[in-house]
C-alpha cells in the first residue's frame, strides 16, 4: 500500500535548512517518493501550528522508512536538526 510522509516544520535557521532541502529532495526521489504538498497554503484546525508542512507519497511505508534511514537522507537531516523544530510521520494510505 502507498504511504504518506507528513512533516510539520518550523524553520529556525533558513540557511542551514536550505542545505537540508537541497539534499532531501533527491534522497526522497531515490526511494520512490515525490512531493504532493510542499510549504503550501494550509488551515490549522487543531494542535500546534507549524508554518511549513510537507507531504510526500511513497510506494509503501517500508520505502518511506528506508528513505528516512538512508545515508543520503541522514546527511540531509544533519542540516535540519539544529535548524528546525519538526514532527515527521509516515501513514499508510487506504488506496
Amino acid at each position: 500500500m502507498p504511504a504518506l510522509w507528513i512533516a510539520h516544520v518550523t524553520v529556525t535557521d533558513e540557511e542551514a535548512y536550505g542545505k537540508y532541502a537541497k539534499l532531501a529532495g533527491p534522497a526522497i526521489e531515490k526511494h520512490g517518493g515525490y512531493f504532493i504538498a510542499r510549504a503550501a497554503r494550509f488551515v490549522q484546525l487543531e494542535g500546534k501550528e507549524r508554518p511549513r508542512n510537507v507531504v510526500a507519497r511513497f510506494p509503501s511505508v517500508e520505502a518511506a522508512v528506508e528513505c528516512y534511514n538512508s545515508p543520503e537522507y541522514q546527511e540531509a537531516l544533519s542540516h535540519a536538526r539544529d535548524a528546525s523544530e519538526r514532527e515527521l510521520m509516515v501513514v499508510e494510505t487506504t488506496e
